[in-house]
């Protein structure tokens, strides 16, 4: 393998470890919307006010879960390309 080859496989490899740790950076935030819902959820379940904030947030986490998944597989796509 000459050096531009090289450069190229590890310059690839950096981009597909970039695009797995933004995953792991959605995946994270999508599971903190989801826990403070819960959390929210489980000592405020008697108003209906925070009741509602709580599962907004547990619906905001599986929006950016999906967003994220989405995301990440087209990234992927692109990248293999």
């Amino acid at each position: 393998m000459d050096d531009s080859s090289v450069r190229d496989h590890l310059a690839l490899e950096r981009t597909h470890l970039a695009n797995e740790r933004t995953a792991l950076a959605y995946l994270r935030t999508a599971l903190a919307f989801a826990a403070a819902g819960a959390a929210v959820l489980h000592f405020y379940s008697n108003s209906p006010l925070l009741s509602a904030l709580a599962w907004l947030l547990i619906g905001s986490g599986l929006a950016v879960l999906s967003w994220g998944g989405r995301r990440f597989a087209e990234v992927r796509r692109r990248i293999s390309r």
